[in-house]
């Protein structure tokens, strides 16, 4: 099928030929007024509790993992990618993990068979908006013969300041598990070497196509950024790891992956008050999949309001 058909709003399980070896359709499309968002699962990163929280009480962040009914030494972090389709472009927002196998994360790197399976080939895709360049964003085009299907004139839209940080990239204050920082570092070096080239840098903010503008927000790294999609009064914004599942109720715990702490709770509060205010739709990274809600406020922190699945 091609991807006017995949990209439809029809997200019921005739739509395609199911995997054998997945419940669901790893994908979930919504339409935000003239523009064709799909949400794809890359798969889940099993990482220790720890990381949501580490500047708090582990006895607050114990009790907060109960309410929720979560494991308390490790849990699966969805990890998503969207696809954005805007007039004649298609557009990948991140790429996710690839392959790592020193990390033992073999349950990520699902994108490329996910896309395919979703009828999308990567010689249409016209651009990539990276959010930052940690691995679980970037991997996915440093699969072996993903970049000999791309085009010879894409895009990779990412904020120079992000580029200029993993030249030398700092660690010091974040909460990592062992062999993590190595990792990185390595991806985010390979990655800068292989892709150099296409690279189209920018430094607050550009519009990628009609309705799709990338904003650095800086904070969790010192480029990060997000998307903002807008179409005929409907709106959406892709997050990136600018907000995470607990940073709802407890904006202000430090994430492990976070280069700036504090400066990412500020992005935070203020991306949740806009979005609180707006009511736009919000995706995130890894948020749990599909990913697709609002953001109330509640006193002082939010609540995020899942999207009723059409499905």
């Amino acid at each position: 099928m091609n991807l006017e058909t995949k990209m439809s709003l029809d997200n019921t399980a005739h739509t395609g030929r199911p995997r054998l070896d997945e419940l669901v359709p790893s994908r979930y499309a919504v339409q935000v007024g003239e523009i064709e968002v799909l949400v794809v699962s890359d798969g889940v990163l099993p990482l220790p509790t720890a990381m949501l929280g580490h500047n708090i009480d582990p006895a607050v962040r114990a009790a907060w993992l109960k309410d929720m009914f979560l494991p308390q030494d490790a849990f699966d972090w969805a990890l998503n990618v969207v696809v954005v389709r805007s007039g004649d472009q298609t557009i990948l927002l991140d790429a996710g993990l690839g392959l790592d196998p020193d990390l033992h994360l073999p349950r990520a790197g699902q994108l490329i068979k996910r896309l395919e399976a979703a009828g999308i080939d990567l010689a249409s895709v016209t651009d990539v908006v990276l959010t930052h360049m940690h691995m679980d964003h970037i991997g996915g085009l440093l699969v072996d013969g993903v970049k000999d299907q791309l085009r010879p004139d894409l895009r990779i839209h990412v904020a120079a300041a992000e580029v200029k940080f993993w030249e030398a990239p700092d660690f010091s204050r974040v909460s990592m598990p062992p062999g993590f920082p190595d990792a990185l570092r390595a991806t985010a070096k390979r990655f800068a070497k292989e892709y150099r080239s296409y690279f189209r840098l920018f430094d607050d903010e550009y519009e990628v196509a009609p309705g799709v503008v990338v904003h650095r927000t800086g904070g969790h790294t010192p480029g990060h950024s997000v998307v903002r999609v807008a179409s005929g009064g409907d709106r959406l914004m892709f997050a990136g790891d600018a907000v995470f599942a607990v940073g709802f109720e407890h904006p202000d715990w430090y994430n492990g992956f976070e280069h700036d702490p504090e400066e990412a709770v500020r992005v935070r509060l203020r991306l949740l008050r806009e979005l609180a205010d707006t009511g736009e739709q919000l995706v995130a990274t890894h948020l749990p999949f599909p990913s697709v809600g609002r953001v109330a406020a509640d006193g002082d922190a939010f609540r995020w309001v899942a999207a009723f699945w059409d499905y």
